[in-house]
């Protein structure tokens, strides 16, 4: 089996703070560090550690592509040397004129448990053109997964990969509320994961409520997730009508802070 996963790769900074600064405020942070994130990148690391030294997954094969700043950056360096040996990123796309990633600061407050979050993206996002000509040149690719950036263009992908790989299995996440045409990407994936602040956005009071009333409108999907934080995560199998929840993993004395 050969997984493609289409998405951004992030350097995350994060710094713990004992409270939110407020505005012109100094504060020494009591800690910091530095992490690789994006929904792709995570995804595949998650796969990694399911598949590596596992017999029964030992052919299976894990590829990024994503838009990374030039290929002897710095950053480049260090998103090439945490994925290696287990995940492929020779199919990713190298922006030379560049060499900032893309990236995300994050302030964590100790006393309220806040995440304050500051995106940075300089890198053009990759082009229809671009990603045919990289998926044309696949060795057997069976699963297709878009984290569901710039709709517009993810859609022209998807018809792309219909036509080249008809047997490929195409799932899309649709995370954003406030992302247009992300149902327009539902309805052509064969597996959905939807995102509790979308469902939520949406008007769905549940993660329940949201797979099986979005499952009549992506008549392709066999298949629909919904994460819903402390809830837990639904699965919906359209054929059978089945729905599977799966509860969240608490650590011992872990509290959540609303």
């Amino acid at each position: 089996m050969s997984l493609v996963a289409i998405g951004a790769c992030y350097l995350d900074t994060i710094l713990t703070t004992p409270h939110y600064p407020g505005e012109d405020e100094k504060l020494r942070a009591s800690s910091i560090s530095h992490r690789r994130g994006g929904n792709c990148p995570n995804s595949l690391e998650v796969l990694k550690q399911l598949t590596t030294n596992s017999p029964s997954t030992a052919n299976v094969s894990l590829n990024l592509i994503a838009v990374l700043p030039a290929k002897t950056s710095t950053a480049s360096q260090e998103i090439q040397s945490a994925f290696k040996p287990h995940v492929n990123l020779s199919h990713c796309i190298f922006r030379e004129a560049f060499n900032e990633p893309a990236s995300s600061y994050i302030i964590k407050s100790e006393s309220s448990g806040s995440r304050t979050i500051v995106n940075y993206n300089e890198l053009p996002e990759i082009t229809v053109d671009e990603f045919t000509q990289i998926a044309g040149n696949l060795t057997n690719p069976s699963w297709f997964h878009f984290e569901g950036r710039i709709p517009d263009i993810t859609l022209s992908c998807i018809q792309y990969l219909r036509q080249q790989y008809p047997s490929a299995t195409i799932s899309v996440e649709v995370e954003k509320p406030g992302r247009e045409g992300l149902q327009n990407l539902a309805a052509e994936a064969d597996i959905v994961f939807y995102s509790k602040s979308w469902a939520q956005g949406n008007g769905y009071q549940t993660a329940e409520e949201c797979v099986q009333k979005e499952s009549t409108l992506t008549r392709k999907a066999s298949l629909l997730c919904c994460t819903w934080g402390q809830g837990g995560a639904v699965a919906f199998e359209t054929k059978t009508q089945s729905l599977v929840h799966s509860p969240a993993y608490s650590a011992a004395n872990f509290r959540v802070i609303e």
